[in-house]
């Protein structure tokens, strides 16, 4: 379970695959649900790319908080 805050790795990204690879941080104050689909908000991934949403399987968490 993620928290708000926390740095996580993107292994893969279903919404946006150029997001597989990067750091971003966790948005969601409560677990996801059935707006997102069950995917968390991860914003700072890049530049070129807008927060995007994950499934938990396909984060990491580095251990770095905000």
């Amino acid at each position: 379970m993620f928290q708000a805050g926390d740095e996580v790795r993107i292994t893969s990204c279903e919404d946006d695959p150029r997001a597989a690879g990067r750091m971003g941080r966790i948005v969601d104050e409560v677990p996801p649900g059935p707006r997102t689909a069950g995917r968390w908000t991860v914003h700072g991934v890049g530049f070129l790319i807008g927060s995007v949403l994950c499934h938990t399987h396909e984060l990491r968490a580095t251990g770095n908080r905000r």
